[in-house]
């Protein structure tokens, strides 16, 4: 792509400032220029492994809104020198470009009729014309990646699911339909849905791969937010996607103590717990969305010793890990590695960990260290297992 073969900044007069939380889904708190200011975020992901305590985010101050609270628009962050889209309609002015310029596979040769086109209950992002075939083009934004895997959806999305099953629909009665992910990674080989995460969006997925075509793209923001010339096809081991999308594997549960306690807790009698968060780690093998609704209820029998501490601390969040192997003792042995302290013989007594409970006196989740253990065992180990998919 030549210089003038690329589309300019999508912003003006960025500014950088230093992320500092988020307390709510499209507000974040930042510091610019030494002085704390609000952006809206226009984006409803979760992004915990993107807006990160320091973080850099780019903010632009937006004229055409001045009725609006927040003066700034959080558009991008910086994630290891290179800028991640945060703005998710300006996804589509990256796919309108890339479609224009002949620049994504299977789709070269068409060009854009209208944009935001409604069939059905849904409204899709494009229509194409190549040929006498219409295409109808559902755009989606990605932004959860590891070094070389990307992942979509970063939080359940109803709506996503509904459009693949109304592009399958359209499929059947002759249409052509593309669903086309834009990762925000150039780095990205390696595409999957979260099953972690949308376990019903993977199997909708699954089910309509052969009616709908998906295509999964990595693309490149320079430091003006200008798009970069590199951009590839990523792959996706349909095999790997199968086996692994189940119902089956390994979790953390969060959990937050708001004082020091003392607690008994079955056989290992009576122990001190400070106060803090707690990560758990469990698994199941079968079921295991039924084993993690099991951890958020309090009435129940005890039955294992993360019951006891269940009973007393707050619940806060729990990640699934799915996976047809059981990775529970690895997990465990990398928190134990990024942890603050460990509650000795917690929840192993079926193995030789020396725990399964392990203390930070902060939100795990705010935690870049936590972040990468999440990411390699979500993310990362399927990338050497994909090439024999």
């Amino acid at each position: 792509m030549s210089r003038q073969d690329r589309p300019g900044p999508l912003f003006r007069h960025l500014k950088k400032a230093c992320f500092i939380r988020r307390p709510n889904r499209f507000l974040v708190e930042c510091r610019l220029g030494g002085r704390p200011v609000r952006a809206f975020l226009p984006n409803p992901g979760r992004l915990q492994e993107l807006l990160l305590p320091g973080r850099t985010i780019y903010l632009t101050a937006d004229p055409k809104t001045p009725h609006r609270r927040t003066r700034y628009t959080a558009v991008a962050v910086l994630r290891e020198g290179h800028p991640i889209l945060l703005h998710t309609h300006k996804t589509n002015e990256a796919a309108r470009f890339l479609i224009e310029e002949g620049r994504i596979p299977g789709l070269k040769g068409a060009r854009i009729l209208r944009s935001e086109v409604r069939m059905g209950h849904s409204r899709f992002d494009f229509l194409l014309k190549r040929g006498r075939q219409d295409i109808l083009l559902e755009v989606k934004s990605c932004t959860l990646v590891g070094e070389k895997v990307a992942m979509f959806p970063d939080a359940v999305t109803e709506r996503g699911a509904r459009h693949l099953k109304e592009l399958a629909a359209l499929a059947e009665r002759g249409a052509e339909t593309i669903l086309l992910f834009l990762v925000h990674w150039p780095f990205a080989k390696l595409f999957l849905p979260d099953y972690h995460t949308d376990l019903e969006f993977s199997k909708v997925l699954l089910e309509v791969r052969r009616k709908v075509k998906v295509i999964p793209l990595s693309i490149g923001w320079r430091r003006d937010l200008s798009l970069s010339p590199e951009v590839h096809r990523l792959r996706i081991p349909w095999s790997l996607i199968e086996q692994e999308a189940q119902d089956r594997g390994s979790y953390l549960l969060l959990l937050k103590l708001r004082r020091d306690r003392k607690l008994s807790v079955g056989s290992l009698g009576r122990l001190p717990f400070k106060k803090g968060f707690y990560l758990y780690v469990g698994s199941a093998m079968s079921q295991l969305s039924r084993r993690i609704e099991r951890h958020r209820r309090l009435r129940k029998r005890h039955r294992w010793h993360i019951d006891f501490l269940r009973e007393k601390a707050h619940f806060c969040s729990a990640l699934p890990i799915r996976s047809s192997a059981r990775l529970e003792c690895e997990i465990a042995q990398a928190l134990g590695k990024v942890s603050e302290w460990t509650v000795e013989r917690f929840g192993c007594s079926d193995c030789s960990c020396r725990s399964h409970l392990f203390g930070m006196s902060e939100d795990p989740l705010r935690s870049e260290a936590f972040q990468k253990v999440l990411q390699h065992f979500r993310m990362d180990r399927l990338f050497a297992r994909s090439r024999g998919a």
